[in-house]
């Protein structure tokens, strides 16, 4: 998607010094459009690198490697607060605003007093609800229709500045987490924008965010993904749709993790067995649980290449009445 996508029309920079505070996937986008329009960014800072994957290979944030293909110059603290020599770095880039995507730690009193125009934070939320590192997993985790993207001004409380903007958008019935977040990293690129005209312009009103509306959205583990079989198909199939590529919903067979990508639940009208025992594999893979039937639709066996869940069950040859944990 371009900067000018979803409606936004063709706008000319507004000429204010911009830092970048970002880290992952999601922040490109938002530092894309910048770039895009021509904002004049002066610095971007994001995460160290730090290794991934099954190798533990250093791996290099999202954001520092597209700051690079264009130029920008990227600075990685190991950490923000106390940290004399970064502060002293942001105040020789003497920025007139300074633009957060999830960036991932706090910013403390002596950044966000730097620039005079504020630090901005994207948001892939409608706050006040879902405040916290993980707003599009527990969207999708709690089963809400619809999320949306914030832009807000930042205080010294995670998420509590007064918002600037925001944007809601429908999720849809089989969405995943790392669908609804590709869209969500787009529509806030656009609202970023459009929020950075007005500001510009004077002409947006900070809302304060309404404290008995307040939700939180804490950091998703590993552990949280582990299936119970004891509770009703549509609560687990929200936890896979919430945590779908990454960090997964599983269940074990024979001591191996079985990650689950998709699955959906189906209507039962009394528990025809009991929980976690596989009911057909053909045409599609079913699982009764405490209320309901799930269908798995997308597995993968540790070790083995992803397929459907029949596909799958086909090959580890399972019939009927077995029973998973």
């Amino acid at each position: 998607m371009t900067p000018n996508e979803g409606g936004q029309r063709e706008q000319r920079p507004t000429g204010w010094r911009i830092v970048f505070f970002g880290t992952p996937p999601f922040a490109v986008p938002s530092l894309e459009a910048l770039v895009a329009q021509g904002e004049n960014i002066v610095g971007v800072v994001t995460q160290p690198d730090k290794p991934a994957g099954r190798g533990r290979q250093t791996i290099a944030p999202a954001v520092k490697v597209f700051a690079i293909q264009h130029g920008l110059p990227v600075v990685q603290p190991e950490k923000v607060r106390g940290n004399a020599d970064f502060i002293a770095l942001l105040r020789r880039w003497q920025p007139d605003i300074i633009v957060v995507v999830a960036y991932g730690k706090i910013l403390p009193r002596e950044v966000l007093e730097i620039p005079p125009h504020g630090c901005i934070n994207v948001h892939a939320s409608l706050l006040p609800r879902y405040r916290g590192a993980a707003p599009i997993q527990w969207a999708l985790i709690h089963g809400e229709k619809e999320t949306g993207v914030s832009i807000m001004l930042m205080n010294e409380e995670m998420d509590a500045g007064p918002v600037l903007l925001q944007r809601s958008v429908a999720i849809g019935p089989d969405e995943t987490f790392g669908e609804l977040q590709e869209r969500l990293a787009h529509l806030g690129a656009v609202c970023l924008l459009e929020a950075l005209r007005e500001w510009h312009a004077g002409t947006l009103t900070p809302r304060p965010q309404d404290p008995s509306q307040v939700t939180f959205a804490p950091p998703v583990s590993t552990e949280l993904g582990q299936i119970n079989w004891a509770q009703p198909a549509e609560t687990i199939a929200r936890l896979v749709r919430g945590l779908s590529p990454s960090p997964g919903a599983y269940f074990f067979f024979q001591g191996r993790r079985v990650k689950v990508y998709r699955a959906r639940s189906v209507r039962s009208e009394s528990q025809v067995a009991p929980p976690g025992t596989v009911l057909r594999v053909e045409p599609e893979l079913e699982v009764a649980c405490e209320s309901g039937v799930l269908v798995l639709g997308e597995i993968q066996l540790e070790g083995r290449r992803r397929g459907t869940g029949s596909e799958v069950a086909r090959g580890l040859r399972w019939q009927p009445g077995l029973r998973l944990v």
